[in-house]
């Protein structure tokens, strides 16, 4: 799971199996940011609609959670607020950018130490080549 910030660049990573919900590795995922100060909006797809994390974000660490409502679900947010979600392309390309590395698409680290850490210098290098411009 990855958070990135309005130009794609990587803020946070972190790893997890395949099994649990994106919900409950958001703030996993947030504790574990390269940069000490936290986002201010998380835009993030339907797996993100819960009325739980959206008010733990706000009351802990004062961020505003943007995801469209699941189906069968009333409106909880305005549509001035989901005109935000259009952007949610530029996290779909840092995963782009991380498919570059080979080692991170045939994952051949057994354990997840280092997995973790091959994704973050894949991070390094991605940030590396946009501040190298």
């Amino acid at each position: 799971m990855a958070i990135a910030d309005g130009r794609g660049l990587p803020l946070a990573v972190t790893i997890a199996s395949a099994s649990p919900g994106e919900v409950t590795l958001v703030e996993q995922t947030l504790d574990a940011q390269f940069l000490a100060e936290a986002p201010v909006r998380l835009i993030g797809d339907k797996a993100y609609d819960s009325d739980r994390l959206d008010a733990r974000l706000a009351a802990e660490r004062d961020i505003e959670l943007i995801a469209p409502n699941r189906s069968g679900r009333g409106k909880t947010q305005d549509g001035r607020q989901l005109r935000r979600y259009c952007r949610r392309w530029k996290i779909e390309r840092l995963f782009a950018w991380l498919q570059n590395f080979r080692r991170l698409v045939t994952r051949y680290e057994r354990h997840a130490t280092n997995f973790l850490a091959c994704v973050q210098l894949g991070c390094i290098v991605i940030l590396g080549r946009q501040f190298a411009r």
